[in-house]
């Protein structure tokens, strides 16, 4: 931990070759761009735990090389969508622990090549019907402790979907055929959902799932059919 509120221009001009560049927990407000600009070969950057509340366009100008950010456990209100389209070659990105509500339509499409997004702990309880939309090969969402009162079907846009965690939200109903469009999963986590119904097909179609949780929940009564179509399931 360092005590940086700011970083003057042209800070790590003289390390052009940098491939990792850890700022976490400082007090930086805003995004030392004019610091980063240069860092082309840059492919990891920590802003996490720092006092960020806006990212505007153009923060990550420069920044086309970078594979993996963090910048969780911030203030930030809103997914940078703007800034973010700047980063095509993304594949990790972290929004978790700050005080998101909302996923508007094509928050995260410029990055085809994303495989992993955190956003749990934050506050989003509405998800606009296209805000997966461009990730053809996601394979780990975490949207835990959150406030969605709804199942998202908008995960069916996301076919390359291995591990789901929607842990402790609000979810009441499983609705049937809940995962059409999620071949892939593996591992799938509803645990502390208030869950009392989950359609006799909610799960159907899902050929590689290994593990299921549904513990914590209030449910009355399981569908018989429940693993009917989990020839893999190994936990359950």
């Amino acid at each position: 931990m360092n005590d940086f509120s700011r970083l003057p221009a042209g800070s790590f001009s003289r390390f052009q070759a940098l491939r990792e560049l850890t700022l976490q927990n400082n007090h930086l407000s805003q995004i030392p761009t004019e610091s980063l600009k240069n860092l082309r070969n840059l492919r990891s950057l920590h802003l996490d735990a720092n006092a960020l509340s806006t990212v505007p366009r153009g923060s990550f100008k420069g920044l086309r090389a970078l594979r993996f950010l963090w910048m969780d456990d911030n203030g930030l209100a809103q997914v940078p969508v703007a800034a973010l389209a700047s980063l095509p070659a993304l594949q990790a990105l972290s929004l978790a622990l700050n005080h998101i509500s909302h996923l508007p339509d094509l928050a995260f499409h410029t990055m085809r090549q994303l495989l992993v997004l955190h956003l749990h702990n934050n506050q989003i309880g509405s998800l606009a019907e296209k805000c997966f939309e461009g990730l053809p090969d996601l394979e780990t969402l975490d949207m835990s402790s959150n406030t969605l009162d709804s199942f998202p079907t908008v995960i069916r846009a996301l076919p390359s979907l291995r591990d789901l965690n929607l842990h402790n939200n609000h979810i009441k109903t499983i609705p049937d055929r809940a995962f059409i469009g999620n071949p892939s999963l593996e591992t799938l986590n509803l645990h502390l959902n208030p869950v009392q119904s989950i359609g006799e097909n909610s799960f159907q179609r899902l050929p590689r799932l290994l593990r299921l949780s549904i513990s914590g929940t209030h449910i009355a009564e399981v569908p018989s059919s429940l693993c009917d179509d989990l020839p893999q399931l190994r936990q359950l």
